[in-house]
């Protein structure tokens, strides 16, 4: 089953949208000029029937928590492509509809949530609209569970046989494409690296996000730098010594 030609996007809040919000969906009828757009907001989405999770994040005016949710309700119930309103195309996405799913790795790895898409009823995205159901966004000490769906998602892939090494793949029919071709921009260091294979743009923007929302991004990417540095720390040093030997002198380390 093919994914249909129907492009969503939320909107909740009702905030007036930044300057790139409206360029980017200014780009969106540019380069898929048949679809239906369609974006969910309070006026046809109803926050007070979805899961406790999705009206905890609500009444937090968490929006970012609350479109977790929103997203895969869309498309598992309708199809169709879902994007990030920083989220700007440079080429069509047609050639990818043949997929039952697609998105891309945002790291080399972590697969991102700015742009996905699927064929209505796709089995993984229920199961990924499933972990929200008996989640609690509210937590019992009363703070905000913050865990990003870029986790929870890249978690869901790897126990489907995700590899997390940044390369094309397929998990159960979900196509997972490399960084470059709809993630070019480094969440870590903000830097763009467009190729000649570059479809989508997501930017990262965060002045739509709270200041809370921004302390957590700017963590988000600490903790990212922090596994990409200790990856390729492991990786120099078992190419130099070979990984028995690493990992002996690690544990004698650890120990002192």
């Amino acid at each position: 089953m093919s994914v249909p030609k129907i492009i969503h996007y939320c909107w909740f809040g009702g905030n007036p949208q930044p300057k790139l919000a409206e360029k980017c969906i200014k780009s969106w009828k540019k380069f898929c000029p048949d679809y239906r757009i369609i974006q969910w907001n309070e006026e046809n989405f109803d926050v007070s029937a979805a899961p406790e999770y999705v009206r905890q994040a609500y009444a937090a005016k968490r929006w970012a928590f609350v479109t977790d949710y929103v997203r895969l309700k869309a498309m598992t119930e309708m199809g169709g492509i879902y994007m990030d309103t920083d989220v700007e195309l440079v080429k069509p996405l047609t050639p990818f509809l043949a997929h039952d799913a697609f998105a891309g790795f945002e790291t080399d790895a972590s697969v991102q949530t700015g742009l996905l898409a699927c064929c209505p009823g796709f089995p993984l995205f229920q199961e990924f609209l499933q972990h929200y159901d008996s989640a609690s966004f509210v937590k019992p000490d009363g703070t905000h569970d913050v865990t990003t769906n870029v986790s929870v998602l890249t978690s869901l892939c790897r126990a489907h046989g995700l590899v997390p090494n940044g390369k094309f793949q397929v998990v159960d029919g979900f196509a997972v494409y490399p960084k470059d071709v709809f993630c070019p921009v480094d969440f870590d260091t903000e830097q763009l690296r467009r190729t000649g294979k570059t479809v989508a743009i997501h930017w990262f923007a965060s002045s739509w996000k709270t200041e809370e929302e921004r302390r957590e991004l700017e963590a988000e990417r600490a903790r990212l730098h922090y596994e990409r540095v200790s990856a390729a720390r492991y990786a120099f040093f078992t190419r130099l010594l070979g990984e028995k030997t690493y990992n002996k002198l690690k544990a004698l380390f650890l120990k002192r």
